[in-house]
């Protein structure tokens, strides 16, 4: 017949405590045959109260291993079941924080996802504003090559106006001078009379 785990412990637990309980003995029944050699009567040695003091003894031994032969493997049955439900209860909380362990570092995962996904969705933004100011600024120095165009070929035509201007005022003064050079005073009487006649008729 095998015996359980437990019935090998309370066995084990017994057999300590006899082997015990004969050293204790054998260790009192030598210290009473030293008393009793050391005794004054003659070399008797070893004496009836001597018999009767291992006889106590062994009797005293004998019941204390009956008196506790239930309670002690009880007594050690109870702590090792105490030991095996801490152990559970250890290997419950070791468990749970696995549980929470994996728990967390699912979270975690999920974070570093999420904080990966803020980044590309910001780095979108970015690339987009890029893109947009990009636009924008192509459009305004479009519309500023319009406006300096413009301008240049406004401040073009008032420069060739003014230049026309100068040009037939000078023209003119010179026609002037050449004419004023040219004609006499028979000349002017003349053209005097034909103006006239033109505007008499």
């Amino acid at each position: 017949m095998k015996l359980s785990r437990s019935a090998k412990l309370r066995w084990r637990y017994a057999g300590i405590v006899f082997v015990v309980l004969l050293m204790v003995s054998a260790g009192l029944a030598a210290s009473a045959l030293a008393s009793g050699d050391g005794e004054g009567s003659g070399g008797k040695g070893w004496v009836k109260a001597d018999w009767a003091r291992v006889l106590n003894f062994g009797v005293l031994a004998l019941l204390l291993f009956v008196l506790l032969r239930k309670p002690l493997p009880k007594i050690l049955n109870g702590r090792i079941e105490g030991i095996k439900d801490q152990l559970a209860e250890l290997e419950a909380k070791k468990a749970e924080a696995e549980k929470q362990l994996a728990g967390y570092n699912e979270k975690l995962s999920a974070l570093e996802q999420e904080a990966e996904q803020i980044v590309q969705e910001y780095v979108k933004q970015g690339n987009e504003a890029k893109a947009r100011i990009l636009k924008e600024a192509e459009a305004t120095a479009e519309k500023l090559q319009q406006q300096a165009r413009r301008a240049i070929e406004h401040e073009f035509d008032q420069a060739k106006s003014k230049l026309q201007a100068d040009i037939l005022e000078k023209s003119l003064k010179k026609a002037e001078e050449i004419i004023a050079s040219q004609i006499n005073a028979s000349d002017q009487d003349q053209l005097i009379d034909e103006y006239l006649a033109k505007v008499v008729s």
